[in-house]
């Protein structure tokens, strides 16, 4: 029945049949998609232990079909590389990396801003006004730490570490106080408001209106969306939460760390806030190197 395919080819479809029960006709499928595997490592001098989610890219880029059948060819090939890796013939588990483009590289441009847009904001803004001052620490806040409007409208100034350089959040959706390092810009953007630009009150909430009343989440928000107009951008605060979180990749922080600095309460909550890339994903969640 698989003549002609190495022995842990065959080891893997009398798998399928006889531990997993799998159907005739779908070990049919299985084993025309060994055999072009096999020819192709053969073709080009490799062998299985030294595959790379590279080479497995090329492989699956020769298949001229459509996209349904494309994605069929891939789970099939996962199943095969979950089997190689539990029986240790390969060192990594590439069955997770073998995505396709569909998965991560949405058409629809992700709401970030792009590091010339984020220059063009900070340039923009102005230091003439208390609401300027504001302004200036309230989008630092949320472009350095990925703070939530309803997050920042909860600071108060028990929950700022000037000294440590560091910011305690204690309400998150996971519940969970965090602690995060405030970088130095905005440590003293934070600083020029409070002993510039605050009005005097007994109130310990950090951010205030200019008649000494606490600044709502929504007129958080509104005021960054504003800062963001003038500069030019058609944005909105939540932009800024993104643009984090997309540092954060981009520093090859793990989805878990991100998951973490973000406050979110599940893997999947983070993944939606990342453009991930194909490449990227496969560098910063897997540790692949490509």
């Amino acid at each position: 029945m698989n003549e002609g395919l190495p022995d842990i080819y065959e080891q893997y479809l009398r798998y399928l049949e006889h531990t997993r029960e799998i159907s005739r006709s779908q070990i049919s499928r299985v084993k025309r998609m060994l055999a072009f595997l096999n020819d192709y490592l053969e073709n080009y001098h490799l062998s299985l232990a030294v595959l790379k989610i590279e080479h497995l890219d090329a492989f699956m880029g020769k298949f001229e079909v459509a996209k349904a059948t494309l994605r069929i060819y891939r789970s099939l090939l996962r199943g095969f590389l979950k089997y190689l890796y539990e029986k240790e013939v390969i060192g990594k588990d590439l069955a997770p990396l073998l995505v396709g483009p569909p998965l991560f590289a949405h058409k629809k441009p992700p709401k970030f801003l792009r590091p010339q847009e984020v220059k063009k904001l900070f340039s923009s803004l102005k230091l003439a006004t208390s609401v300027d001052i504001r302004t200036y620490a309230l989008i630092h806040l949320a472009y350095s730490l990925g703070l939530r409007p309803i997050e920042i409208s909860r600071l108060t100034l028990d929950h700022i570490s000037f000294t440590m350089g560091e910011l305690t959040i204690k309400e998150r959706k996971t519940k969970e106080p965090t602690i995060l390092p405030l970088p130095k810009q905005t440590v003293r953007a934070i600083a020029a408001y409070v002993f510039k630009a605050r009005p005097k009150t007994d109130l310990r909430i950090l951010f205030l209106t200019h008649s000494g009343s606490p600044l709502r989440p929504e007129r958080v928000a509104g005021t960054m969306k504003k800062a963001m107009e003038k500069a030019g951008l058609s944005s909105t605060a939540y932009w800024l939460r993104h643009t984090y979180a997309q540092n954060l990749l981009g520093m090859g922080r793990s989805i878990y760390e991100i998951k973490e600095m973000m406050g979110h309460q599940n893997i999947q909550s983070t993944q939606r806030y990342l453009y991930i890339d194909t490449e990227r994903m496969r560098k910063v969640l897997f540790n692949e190197t490509l």
